[in-house]
């Protein structure tokens, strides 16, 4: 999917809010981040409005992806994003990964993955991920 003019910047700019905006089930967080950012870098369809403030907790995101189809959150990467990259480490600023303990959706920024936890931004090295997608 083609990106936007300047989607550098807005990458840049999501990353920098990211690290001081708290994490909100359903509103801002993992996969809720990730969709919106990838509208955000492409104009593509806001995808993230099928589940946007349905629950407000965990074990609420759980249910949610569940009543939407998906199993689990490779699951729903599959069905939403299509066929994976061969590895994540083939991974470029923008695109999304699937990774860390436990499995959440990504950005890659770089050398490294951003990964919107309860815990605030953090950064993990594409060899910590499952799975990446082209934007």
């Amino acid at each position: 999917m083609p990106r936007i003019p300047h989607w550098e910047r807005h990458l840049a700019s999501a990353l920098t809010s990211a690290r001081t905006t708290p994490f909100v089930w359903g509103h801002h967080d993992c996969a809720t981040w990730v969709f919106e950012l990838r509208t955000a870098l492409t104009g593509s369809p806001d995808i993230a409005a099928r589940w946007r403030g349905r629950y407000s907790t965990g074990y609420g995101a759980a249910l949610t992806l569940r009543r939407l189809g998906w199993s689990s959150l490779e699951v729903m990467g599959w069905d939403l994003l299509g066929e994976p990259l061969p590895t994540p480490q083939l991974a470029q600023r923008g695109d999304i990964l699937l990774g860390g303990a436990p499995l959440a959706f990504g950005i890659c920024a770089g050398r490294v993955g951003a990964f919107l936890t309860p815990e605030g931004l953090t950064e993990l090295p594409l060899s910590a991920c499952f799975l990446a997608w082209r934007i």
